[in-house]
């Protein structure tokens, strides 16, 4: 890697992308059982095996071509017929494909893990969050840093004893922290379950050499003033972030959504810290219903092209001034317009005098021609193609929550027939992974010769999980646009 290679820069959601961290499914996911699972986010158990080689292997693969494509392209053939050709992908396996672009937390944790000190000051905090026996805290330190990290992640010794919970949610990378411009943002997790990634996420992002040219630019939020001495019915003064409710879709603008995991005060804390530290010119504000349904802005949106976005049409220009319903019903829900979504753009230079969206179609287009200065019709790609029910029970499996590899370009799952559909009325080509991988292994297709293409992955287990591949991905580096 040259000094002078650039490894962290996020100025959009469609760039190029060079390089991002991710987590590969750990055994910690196939010991969620049902009268944990939803104490743990996960909506059902998931088969661990189904999800490792026949869905999340293929994600890998495709990250490899397109970031990374030496360590693959031409050997997949060879990786595939060994006896043991999972290895490739364990983290804490001596033949994992270790890139530098396609970088596995797993492994950034069992590198700081060398140092005794980090060893021991993250043994005690685990051990302190996870109320563990003085004796189990001595008994994790005699552990190698490759079986630490992966016991700290799963909560199990390599002689398969439980420890503590496992934390199944590290998969979703996007929610640990994100990157805007050249600086990092911490998040605050609303839930307890993932208290223990945002812990190893901050030592890795502290400790590890990859990322001590950026230590200035690494930032965090303070807690509320008196935030424990407030009643439950305060929650909104809490200060909880998560990744998933952050996008970055223009150098100067940033989105943050205040949802089930994100509170008006991140947003405000967020706002203030980021306008100090000069990081953008503009913040606005997505308030969205606190559902499980929604638990994030990027399972109701993502952008995928400068002029097209794909979105839960419940949120549209049409669904909120009601235009499908009569007379009696718009005078009965218009009361309850403000429940559903709120909009506020602050701007730095003129941070009191805030504007207001009356919806998210309205927003994404200026984004579209303002921000990314297009000329041409903006496409709204709905989910479910906006026909009821399939608009709500394609969003829950992750409709809405898509990768760009490249502009135009992404990354979604194959369940999701109607929003395929959508993207196929606009336009857009679509491939299943598998064939994808043949083309780019035979070399009878060029990454660089992809366009507008949405890539289906299958999904019977990981859409199980709640997120999509714009929560399994925290982009580290992208291309400007």
């Amino acid at each position: 890697m040259g000094k002078q290679e650039q490894l962290i820069k996020v100025s959009s959601e469609i760039g190029r992308l060079r390089r991002l961290l991710v987590h590969s499914p750990d055994s910690g996911l196939g010991k969620v059982v049902p009268s944990k699972a939803q104490d743990w986010l996960f909506e059902d158990i998931v088969h661990l095996d189904t999800i490792r080689r026949k869905e999340y292997d293929f994600y890998t693969k495709l990250l490899l071509y397109f970031l990374d494509p030496d360590l693959i392209l031409g050997k997949l053939k060879a990786i595939d017929a060994e006896k043991n050709k999972r290895n490739f992908y364990k983290p804490d396996h001596k033949d994992f494909f270790r890139s530098d672009k396609v970088i596995e937390l797993q492994w950034l944790l069992a590198e700081i893990l060398e140092d005794l000190e980090i060893r021991l000051k993250l043994a005690a905090s685990v051990c302190a969050i996870e109320n563990c026996s003085y004796d189990t805290q001595k008994e994790l330190l005699e552990l190698n840093p490759i079986a630490l990290a992966k016991t700290f992640i799963t909560g199990t010794l390599e002689s398969g004893r439980m420890l503590f919970a496992p934390i199944p949610n590290f998969i979703f990378t996007r929610d640990i922290g994100i990157v805007i411009n050249e600086f990092v943002l911490l998040n605050k997790p609303a839930k307890k379950a993932r208290t223990r990634e945002a812990l190893i996420a901050k030592y890795i992002f502290f400790n590890h050499p990859f990322f001590k040219e950026y230590q200035d630019n690494i930032l965090e939020l303070n807690d509320g003033y008196h935030h424990f001495l407030l009643p439950k019915e305060s929650d909104d003064r809490k200060v909880t972030l998560e990744g998933g409710d952050v996008m970055v879709v223009t150098k100067d603008h940033l989105l943050i959504g205040v949802s089930e995991r994100t509170t008006m005060e991140a947003a405000h804390q967020a706002i203030q810290l980021l306008f100090e530290k000069n990081v953008v010119k503009k913040i606005t504000v997505v308030k969205i219903p606190k559902k499980r349904d929604y638990m994030h802005i990027d399972t109701v949106f993502t952008q995928i092209r400068k002029d097209a976005w794909v979105m839960l049409g419940v949120f549209s220009k049409k669904s909120m001034k009601h235009e499908n319903e009569d007379s009696i019903q718009r005078a009965l829900e218009g009361s309850k317009k403000d429940e559903k979504l709120k909009i506020i753009q602050f701007k730095k230079k003129d941070i009191e005098n805030p504007i207001y969206f009356d919806n998210l179609e309205d927003l994404l287009t200026e984004i579209s021609k303002v921000d990314l200065q297009c000329t041409g019709r903006v496409k709204f790609i709905y989910s479910g193609n906006n026909e009821f029910p399939f608009d709500a029970r394609e969003q829950w499996t992750d409709s809405c929550n898509l990768l760009a590899l490249k502009e135009g370009v992404i990354l979604g799952y194959d369940r999701n027939d109607k929003t395929i559909e959508a993207f196929k009325e606009n336009g857009f080509e679509i491939i299943h992974a598998h064939d994808l991988i043949r083309q780019l292994e035979d070399e009878t297709l060029k990454v660089d010769q992809i366009k507008d293409t949405v890539i289906l992955m299958p999904s019977a287990e990981l859409s199980r999980a709640r997120g999509g591949f714009h929560c399994m991905s925290m982009p580290l580096l992208r291309d400007d646009l």
